[in-house]
């Protein structure tokens, strides 16, 4: 079994899948249209070259997401994406690349369980936790 998260934007799918491309160091597999497809006409014609799917590997992890139409979109809440790293200068990068243009809800900083966890929602609007464990 795999669990991978789903992400919805509206109408920013394809900017923040190449953001999160660039910024996790993954690839996109996977950047389907509405165009050309059956559910092109299931949507309004400014709609087409929005995403359908797309589909982002990092390492052996999974991120999917798709452009929801105007009147199904919701904003992203209840969840976050965790990311965790055992690279402290790793876990810093990520946060700061994240953290631009969005919402820092708790700044990166040591913890109790971890050397490095900071919680911030992207400029996409997609909450985010970023951990660093402590070494053994």
């Amino acid at each position: 079994m795999q669990l991978n998260p789903y992400l919805t934007f509206n109408g920013q799918c394809e900017a923040a899948f190449k953001f999160y491309e660039k910024c996790l160091g993954g690839k996109i597999e996977a950047m389907l249209t509405h165009e050309g497809t059956p559910a092109e006409q299931h949507v309004p014609s400014e709609w087409r070259k929005k995403i359908l799917h797309a589909r982002l590997t990092v390492g052996d992890e999974v991120l999917m997401g798709s452009d929801a139409p105007p009147e199904r979109y919701e904003q992203p809440q209840g969840f976050s994406v965790s990311l965790n790293t055992n690279d402290p200068a790793e876990a810093e990068r990520i946060f700061r690349a994240l953290s631009e243009n969005g919402r820092v809800q708790m700044p990166l900083q040591q913890t109790f369980w971890a050397s490095r966890f900071g919680m911030c929602v992207d400029r996409f609007g997609i909450p985010w936790m970023v951990n660093c464990e402590q070494a053994a």
